[in-house]
């Protein structure tokens, strides 16, 4: 039974099962000539850029030439024969390539080394495409490189002289790939605006010519795209001085004014607000300045990544007295590397630091704060004891005033009663009942005290 309903199956199974075939190596065969163009055209300002869209855009121009179809927009990949070469575009996340093959085998038959060494590379597929579409990447190139597929009959095993006589630059690089070739460059971009290689294949297996110079192509686009990160990092360390010299001042202020050693009371939070606005405008810049940088470091990182593991996949052996492609990066690329990863720790170190001046001074403005809710309670206690004994002084006049008029009502009642006959003396009686009354009346206040409490 056929599983061709598309009902049955994922919605993203086809286009995922396509993925890892999307970008196939070239099928390339000695001799052949290549010229590769990287075209970055993105900015930073923007993570979430259009560079698809104007990958494909920069596509179409150059397929309208030549009134070929271009690509649907979903496309990532395209390759076609123009006749006199042959191109494979590819699209990046960043970037987007342009591989230009041309079979050398016209141009190179009866060539002597002598003469390739001086023209050879002059002799590039790049010559049928057309100024005019060139001259539009202006900006936007960001590698540009000439391979030469060679047979082995054009040059020997290790032949170092005749390589200096192509590269013309003091250092070179070579290595034996694969046990059945050899790879020579300088790195070094030249007069033309290119940088060379030269693959000599010595007895290749069926696609390994393709797949060596797919990997050398990726080597040299990944490796200067991982340097986008060195000017941002070089950029950000200033920065990165400054702030941390404005967090080492706040906190030798902290200190001078704050009676760290416990031998005065600490500053008011007017002074200490103010600081901590200071801090907290050092935390904004850091993080502006990491948001700033994150992706480019990020990306860097990766395309590192894939620097290392494209060497991996050639396999090299040294050529004796010449460095091989991993020790050339290894010395010239990954300190670069570092460079953008200790850019990287030192932002995450001072972010933490400044996070820990910030909870100390949060500290610092709490125990302010705490000290000076100390001194109202203090206040607060002074007036309530004042209160209470103003409270006790009017309670006793209370008492008085209480008792002289209820006595007044007990001089009034003995009086009606003497005047209806009764025998007694009111004023006798009113002062011997005045006691009584005054200890009855604080006897009621205070067990109304009590109830209140």
């Amino acid at each position: 039974m056929a599983l061709n309903s598309m009902l049955i199956n994922h919605p993203l199974r086809i286009p995922l099962a396509a993925e890892v075939h999307s970008r196939p190596s070239l099928r390339l065969q000695s001799p052949e000539m290549l010229t590769h163009i990287a075209v970055f055209a993105r900015s930073d300002a923007k993570i979430a850029g259009d560079n698809a869209e104007t990958q494909l855009s920069i596509l179409a121009d150059f397929c309208q030439y030549f009134g070929v179809a271009c690509p649907g927009v979903e496309a990532k990949y395209f390759f076609h024969d123009f006749g006199h070469f042959r191109l494979k575009w590819e699209c990046h996340t960043e970037f987007a390539t342009y591989s230009f093959l041309e079979n050398g085998a016209e141009e190179l038959q009866g060539v002597s080394k002598s003469v390739f060494s001086v023209d050879g590379f002059e002799k590039n597929p790049l010559r049928h495409v057309p100024q005019q579409w060139l001259s539009a990447l202006d900006g936007k190139v960001m590698v540009a490189a000439h391979i030469a597929l060679l047979p082995a009959q054009l040059y020997g095993r290790g032949d170092a002289a005749a390589m200096r006589s192509v590269f013309d630059g003091a250092l070179l690089v070579g290595s034996e790939v694969i046990s059945r070739g050899e790879v020579w460059t300088d790195f070094l971009i030249k007069a033309d605006g290119f940088s060379r290689f030269i693959v000599k294949d010595f007895g290749f297996l069926e696609q390994q010519p393709g797949r060596i110079v797919q990997r050398i192509l990726e080597i040299e686009t990944y490796r200067m795209m991982a340097l986008l990160g060195l000017p941002q990092a070089q950029a950000a360390v200033p920065v990165l001085n400054s702030i941390e010299n404005e967090l080492v001042k706040l906190t030798s202020d902290m200190v001078v004014r704050g009676g760290v050693d416990g031998l005065g009371e600490l500053s008011d939070t007017d002074a200490e607000q103010d600081v901590l606005r200071q801090i907290i405008g050092l935390a904004a810049r850091l993080e502006k300045l990491a948001l700033e940088n994150s992706y480019r470091f990020s990306a860097s990182k990766a395309y590192f990544s894939l620097v290392n593991a494209r060497i991996e996949e050639l396999r090299e052996v040294r050529i004796e007295g010449i460095p091989t492609i991993a020790e050339f990066m290894d010395r010239r690329l990954a300190p670069a590397m570092q460079t953008c990863e200790s850019v990287v720790h030192r932002q995450e170190a001072l972010a933490a630091r400044i996070a820990h001046t910030n909870d100390l001074l949060r500290t610092r403005v709490g125990i302010v704060q705490e000290q000076q809710n100390r001194r109202i309670l203090q206040s607060l206690n002074l007036r309530a004891a004042q209160q209470l004994r103003l409270q006790q002084a009017v309670e006793g006049l209370s008492v008085a005033a209480i008792s002289y008029y209820l006595a007044g009502l007990v001089l009034y009642l003995g009086k009606g009663l003497k005047a209806i006959g009764v025998a007694l003396n009111p004023e006798l009686v009113t002062g011997l009942l005045i006691p009584v009354i005054a200890v009855a009346v604080w006897l009621n206040l205070r067990r109304m005290h009590k109830k209140l409490n």
